[in-house]
């Protein structure tokens, strides 16, 4: 009875070493792998590492890891436009079946989801331009993007009103849809102006736009996008995504 007892007690007891290696281990590496990110990506802070699941330590021994999230606040995407980017921000992904190197100073996830924001000023002032002819002497330009509800972008236009030099606040509820990693701004419908009706393609270049994002950390690509209060929600996802390294 005494034999059985003591042996209790020391599975007990390995048991929690057990659990306090495993969780001394995890931390490791989450650091490890944030800190390598942040050099990898140029990041201006440490993003936040967070390996699933339990044990670690048998996950490392199989060579691959079950789930792995990763939390970016900012990130600077670039536009296929020379020397501009685009403020991408609260980047969170969940990483499926990363495969790493033995110091955890990179990592290859079989498959990858995530979500981010891209604010509307930092949106907007990608898409500014000089005024577009609207014809009929009037001209347009995008000067404001708003939550417009129901998915919808609310598209404001200042308007320059020929003959007088005065302007005209025109808004506008435009949808919002993503292809070839290009979010696209396309108005629903057209205002009247001043009681003229203008011509439908020339509103449009002005009304209208798009905006690339590319190099996206780690591979991923653009899969859909949703007007929100403070900006444009989107959903990215990838395959053979890099970690860092």
């Amino acid at each position: 009875m005494r034999a059985l007892r003591i042996l209790l007690i020391t599975v007990v007891v390995l048991g929690i070493l057990f659990v306090i290696v495993d969780r001394v281990a995890v931390h490791f590496a989450q650091g490890e792998a944030a800190d390598k990110l942040r050099t990898t990506e140029n990041l201006a802070s440490t993003p936040d590492v967070s390996i699933k699941g339990f044990p670690f330590l048998t996950q490392v021994a199989s060579g691959t890891l079950d789930d792995v999230q990763v939390g970016i606040k900012e990130y600077d995407a670039t536009t296929g436009t020379a020397g501009k980017t685009i403020r991408v921000e609260d980047l969170n992904a969940d990483m499926k079946d990363v495969t790493f190197t033995g110091d955890y100073s990179s990592g290859t996830a079989r498959t990858a989801t995530g979500t981010a924001l891209v604010p509307y000023d930092e949106l907007l002032k990608n898409a500014q331009s000089t005024p577009t002819d609207l014809g009929l002497g009037f001209t347009g330009r995008v000067v404001g993007l708003a939550d417009g509800g129901d998915g919808k972008i609310k598209v404001t236009l200042d308007v320059g009103v020929p003959g007088v030099g005065a302007h005209q606040k025109v808004t506008v509820l435009s949808t919002v849809t993503v292809k070839n990693n290009t979010v696209q701004v396309h108005a629903d419908n057209l205002p009247k102006l001043a009681g003229v009706g203008l011509v439908e393609d020339r509103f449009r270049r002005a009304s209208d736009f798009q905006q690339a994002i590319d190099q996206l950390p780690g591979g991923f690509k653009l899969d859909s996008v949703q007007a929100a209060p403070n900006g444009v929600e989107i959903a990215v996802k990838g395959s053979n995504v890099r970690l860092a390294g």
